[in-house]
């Protein structure tokens, strides 16, 4: 199988795929990972904008993906981006990589980038006549958007479970590469957060640890 992570940041497929992806490389799937977004100057620094394509690269490497696309948009600022220019960029590494199955972020995320990206995606990934995606998933990022969201406006409820238990320590080993973007517990963001947050998905479904999905179409 062939699958491409859509990542609007760098650390969001680990986040919120960072085991599913070594479980997909270890059953022998090729993972391909596009990067929509990067820091940009002069808000940061020449060498800080490559430290953050080399972590990328580092996490690429522990979890086994194949090859990263980055898009080089500019990083919290999807919303001044055309639609159009999104979409394109998606469709390109789609039709590049022609994967089986497409993992892209939650709709309604108090991040704003991540909910542009996951209509953007939705449209490239639409069902159409012998197309090759048979699975389309969004991924959790951040359990501090589900816990600040009212209920009512709470989007992500998930319906498809992945176990991570073999692959936990290989999940947070890759988190370690993003210095910049690790905090400290109780931080969601935080070695510790993630692995309490891993477990209670896992709890849910009898599982040591788990991440947890919205499957939005699985054609068999």
């Amino acid at each position: 199988m062939r699958v491409l992570v859509i990542a609007a940041h760098p650390d969001d497929e680990v986040i919120g795929v960072g085991g599913t992806i070594r479980k997909h490389v270890e059953s022998g799937d090729k993972v391909f990972l596009l990067i929509m977004t990067q820091v940009y100057s002069p808000e940061w620094s020449p060498d800080e904008i490559e430290i953050r394509k080399k972590e990328v690269l580092k996490a690429q490497k522990i979890l086994g993906i194949e090859k990263v696309f980055f898009a080089g948009f500019p990083t919290v600022k999807l919303n001044t981006i055309p639609t159009i220019d999104l979409t394109k960029k998606i469709r390109e590494i789609v039709m590049i990589t022609k994967p089986q199955i497409v993992y892209f972020p939650p709709m309604g995320d108090l991040n704003r980038d991540h909910d542009i990206i996951c209509n953007a995606a939705l449209v490239v990934c639409r069902p159409l006549p012998r197309f090759f995606i048979r699975r389309v998933l969004c991924y959790e990022i951040s359990p501090s958007s589900r816990y600040c969201l009212p209920n009512s406006t709470n989007h992500f409820i998930p319906n498809y479970y992945v176990d991570i238990s073999k692959f936990m320590e290989t999940k947070l080993k890759a988190m370690r590469v993003y210095r910049k973007e690790l905090k400290t517990f109780p931080h969601p963001r935080s070695l510790k957060g993630l692995r309490i947050f891993a477990r209670e998905r896992g709890i849910s479904v009898g599982v040591s640890f788990a991440e947890a999905f919205i499957l939005i179409r699985e054609i068999c």
